[in-house]
């Protein structure tokens, strides 16, 4: 039985990833921060399970802040492999946090990794590294291995750190560790902060009378935007081939932030209707005239990240690594589940009863 140990396992990706490990056989240990209150409850489903829990899914207390308490959990663990997922990994929160992001994203890699180093480790390392990297610029699109680095945030720098670190560990002592530059993955268990999820729950809380409308920053940001319960395959998978590389993991489109609004309330069968341009730009019910979108300037960044579109074909060609969920099959999903949570309804239910 292969041994996985995973840093950020309470995570969106942290939970998909366990799930498929699990499925895989593997013995999953997971790193998590001692809190006040709980923050498991993407993976409570797993380790309640009575046939799971500390059997075959284990937890351990720690941070990537702690290189001793790395260092024991590697020696007593002794993972096949690890995946380092944990990270400060709000793009906007690390403007206000610049110096906590680069101490977990970027060192906390390097703490990792010397770790590997240190012990004689016989292990598998994956980084999660990011799209931010590039820095959405324009005319490098679609951004792939090669694509020149530009960051433009404080999350994005340390990400840099980590991507770079990672190569040179793998360089210098021959460790086997591969960065997997994902482009933006979402989910229905995607933090509520993040904006594609105060999308689709803006859709619902509307509808049930909880929220009046929903306010956004740039609108005419583009992104790739993916399924996170398909990218944990690719993951895996670079950890399964003979020699490291890095790979771009992406849908090979680009979708703006404004067209995510208008799918997500398609759902419900409410069609915006946009007046205005730039901060005054505001989208209404096409049907009755209700205002339920605005733009807010406190939710731009200091540094826009304007066009992020990968290309992943090396991941397709050399790992057989295929995204298998549309950007629309997405947000039906993703809609789907905050219905289901804020209106006890799915969005069928809803349309079978309002048509």
């Amino acid at each position: 039985m292969k041994k996985a140990l995973i840093t950020g396992i309470t995570g969106q990706d942290g939970s998909y990833l366990t799930e498929f490990l699990l499925n895989k056989g593997y013995e999953v240990h997971g790193i998590i921060r001692r809190h006040s209150i709980s923050s498991t409850e993407r993976i409570d489903h797993l380790f309640d399970n009575s046939e799971i829990g500390n059997k075959k899914l284990f937890l351990h207390y720690g941070d990537l802040t702690d290189s001793s308490n790395l260092n024991r959990l590697l020696e007593k663990i002794g993972p096949d492999e690890i995946y380092n997922l944990a990270a400060q990994s709000h793009v906007a929160v690390s403007f206000e946090v610049p110096e906590y992001t680069a101490e977990v994203t970027g060192i906390g890699t390097l703490r990792l990794l010397d770790a590997i180093k240190e012990s004689n480790l016989n292990c598998k390392f994956y980084q999660a590294s990011t799209s931010e990297l590039f820095g959405g610029l324009a005319e490098t699109a679609p951004q792939n291995e090669n694509t020149p680095f530009y960051p433009k945030s404080p999350y994005g720098v340390a990400k840099l750190y980590s991507y770079w670190i990672t190569v040179n560990y793998r360089e210098s002592y021959n460790v086997f560790a591969c960065n997997g530059i994902l482009f933006n993955h979402e989910s229905p268990r995607r933090g509520e902060s993040f904006v594609t999820r105060k999308i689709t729950m803006a859709v619902a809380s509307i509808l049930a009378g909880k929220q009046d409308k929903l306010s956004l920053g740039n609108l005419e940001a583009k992104r790739d935007w993916g399924f996170a319960g398909d990218y944990i395959k690719g993951m895996w998978l670079m950890l399964q081939q003979d020699k490291p590389y890095d790979y771009v993991l992406s849908t090979n489109e680009t979708h703006t932030v404004k067209e995510f609004v208008e799918l997500a309330f398609k759902q419900v069968d409410i069609n915006i209707e946009w007046k205005g341009v730039g901060v005054d730009e505001k989208g209404y019910d096409k049907k009755n005239g209700t205002l339920l979108v605005d733009v807010n300037p406190k939710y731009f960044r200091p540094a826009e990240v304007e066009l992020l579109h990968g290309d992943c074909s090396k991941a397709e060609k050399e790992l057989g690594w295929r995204r298998e969920t549309s950007f629309l099959q997405l947000i039906y999903m993703m809609v789907d589940s905050d219905m289901r949570e804020i209106l006890g309804v799915s969005i069928e239910e809803y349309l079978y009863k309002n048509k």
